[in-house]
C-alpha cells in the first residue's frame, strides 16, 4: 500500500501542476449510462444487477463515462474548459492475468469543453512528466489520430465498418497480422481493402517521415488531412518542450479499443516490459457527452493504470522491498527518559521529516531489528549519558556509518546531518 499511495500522491502532484482539480463520481451508475459507451467487450464485462428499488444499475468500468455524465449535469456551474482528475477503483469482469484485474485503480485526468490542440499537447506532456516523476526512464508514448483511419475508411467506402476495423487493429500487436486479416475477411471486407488498411497501419519511421507518407496516402481526404496537421502540431510542441524523441513516437497502428474516441489517441508502454501492455492511455472523445446533454462538450484525457504499473514495476524489481512511511527511527534506550525521546522526535517532525519512536525500552538489537524490517534509513541513538549532554548519534542504517552531533542548543547540525544521510539513500524508485 505504501508504493500505491506514493504513486497516487505523485499523480495528484503532477495533475495539479497543470491545473486539474479533483472530483469523485459514484461507483454505481444507472445501467443505461454505462452500456453502449465503451465497446462490446466492456458491455460484456460490466458488473450489473437490479437493486432493491428495482433499478438496473452497473459498476463503472472506467472513469471517463461517469465524467461525461457528471459534466453534462454540472457544466453550467463548472464552466469550460473544465479540467479534472479522478483517482478511484473501476471493475471489469475479465480473466485475471499479468497486469489485468477485475478490480483496479485508474488515475485519470481530463479536459472538457474544448477542441483546442493545446489540450491534446498538454495530455501528452502530463503523461510524459508523470512517468518521469515516478522515476521511470525507459518508456515510449505512442500517438495516433483516429481521424486518419476514419479518413482512410471513407476513401475505401468502409465508414460503416469502422468499429470492426478499429477492433481488429487494436488486436494487431497481440494476435498478429494473419489473425486480423482473418477477422476482417469474416466481417465482409475485400482482400484489397484489408491490404490497404494493413499497409496504412504498418507505416514506420521518424515522425516527419511518417507524416510525409501519410500525406501522400491520404491526400485529398479533408478529415485525414486535418488529423495529420494536428499530429504535426503535437509532435513539434513536444520537441519544443524538450521531450526526447526516445520517449514518444507517431504510431498509426494505435487504435484504442473503446468506441468513444474520435481524435488523437495515446498509449504508453514500458520498453523494459512491453508485454505488460499500455500503462497510461487515453485520447480525444468529442461526442461522448452528447448523449447526456444538448450542449456540445468535447473532451480529452488519459488514465494511468495504477495496478498494472505496480505489477510491472514489481516484476522489474523496482519496488522497494522494505518501504516505511517514516524515514528516521529513534530507539528507546531508557524507559525513564521518554520525554527526552519525544522531544527529539518533535524536533525532527517539525522540520518535515517523518519519524517514529520505538514504544518500549527493549534491547538495542531488538529495536534495530525492527528498524531493519521496516526499512528505516536513519536512526538517532542516545542513552542517558548522551541525553544529559544534549548529544545524539546519527546512524546510517544501510552503510552502518555514524556521526555524533549536539542538538539541544542548536538543532541545525542534527537536521543537516539527517538530511544528508537521507539524500544519500534516496536512489530507490518511490523512496
Amino acid at each position: 500500500m505504501i508504493p500505491r499511495e506514493q504513486l497516487m500522491e505523485t499523480a495528484r502532484k503532477v495533475y495539479r501542476r497543470y491545473g486539474f482539480v479533483p472530483i469523485d463520481t459514484p461507483a454505481l451508475e444507472y445501467l443505461e449510462v454505462l452500456t453502449g459507451k465503451g465497446s462490446e467487450e466492456t458491455d460484456r464485462q460490466m458488473y450489473h444487477f437490479t437493486d432493491n428499488g428495482g433499478r438496473a444499475v452497473g459498476m463503472r468500468f472506467d472513469l471517463t463515462v461517469p465524467l461525461a455524465r457528471f459534466a453534462a449535469q454540472h457544466i453550467h456551474e463548472l464552466g469550460t474548459p473544465f479540467k479534472r482528475y479522478h483517482i478511484g477503483p473501476v471493475w471489469r469482469g475479465e480473466t485475471p492475468q499479468a497486469g489485468r484485474f477485475r478490480e483496479f485503480v485508474q488515475c485519470d485526468f481530463d479536459t472538457i469543453g474544448t477542441t483546442g490542440v493545446v489540450s491534446d499537447i498538454e495530455t501528452a506532456l502530463v503523461i510524459h512528466e508523470l512517468l518521469h516523476e515516478l522515476g521511470i526512464q525507459q518508456f515510449r508514448l505512442r500517438i495516433n489520430n483516429r481521424q486518419l483511419l476514419t479518413g482512410l475508411l471513407e476513401s475505401l467506402g468502409l465508414r460503416e465498418q469502422s468499429t470492426v476495423v478499429l477492433r481488429g487493429l487494436d488486436k494487431l500487436e497481440k494476435v498478429g497480422v494473419p489473425m486480423v486479416q482473418k477477422e476482417l475477411l469474416a466481417a465482409g471486407l475485400a482482400e484489397s481493402q484489408i491490404e490497404q488498411i494493413l499497409r496504412f497501419a504498418s507505416i514506420r519511421g521518424t515522425p516527419d517521415s511518417i507524416l510525409s507518407e501519410l500525406s501522400q496516402q491520404l491526400h485529398g481526404n479533408e478529415l485525414a488531412e486535418s488529423g495529420i496537421e494536428r499530429l504535426d502540431t503535437i509532435q513539434k510542441a513536444l520537441i519544443a518542450a524538450r521531450v526526447s524523441d526516445q520517449h514518444f513516437a507517431i504510431d498509426v497502428s494505435i487504435a484504442r479499443g473503446l468506441d468513444y474516441y474520435t481524435g488523437v489517441v495515446f498509449e504508453t508502454t514500458l520498453t523494459e516490459l512491453p508485454e505488460i501492455g499500455s500503462v497510461c492511455s487515453g485520447g480525444r472523445y468529442d461526442n461522448l457527452a452528447d448523449i447526456f446533454t444538448k450542449q456540445h462538450l468535447p473532451g480529452i484525457g488519459a488514465s494511468l493504470g495504477l495496478d498494472r504499473l505496480l505489477a510491472a514495476l514489481e516484476k522489474l524489481g523496482r519496488i522497494p522491498s522494505k518501504p516505511s512511511p517514516a524515514e528516521v527511527f529513534i530507539p528507546l534506550f531508557d524507559g525513564d527518559r521518554v520525554s527526552d525521546y519525544i522531544e527529539l522526535a518533535s524536533i525532527v517532525r517539525k522540520a518535515g521529516i517523518r519519524c517514529e519512536v520505538y514504544p518500549e525500552a527493549k534491547k538495542l538489537g531488538v529495536q534495530l531489528k525492527y528498524a531493519d524490517q521496516r526499512g528505516f534509513q536513519v536512526a538517532l541513538i542516545a542513552g542517558s549519558r548522551e541525553l544529559d549532554a544534549g548529544v545524539v548519534q546519527i546512524k546510517d542504517l544501510r552503510s552502518k556509518t555514524a556521526t555524533e552531533v549536539q542538538y539541544r542548543n542548536s538543532q541545525e547540525a542534527l537536521l543537516n546531518g539527517i538530511q544528508l544521510m537521507l539524500s544519500m539513500n534516496r536512489g530507490d524508485l518511490l523512496a
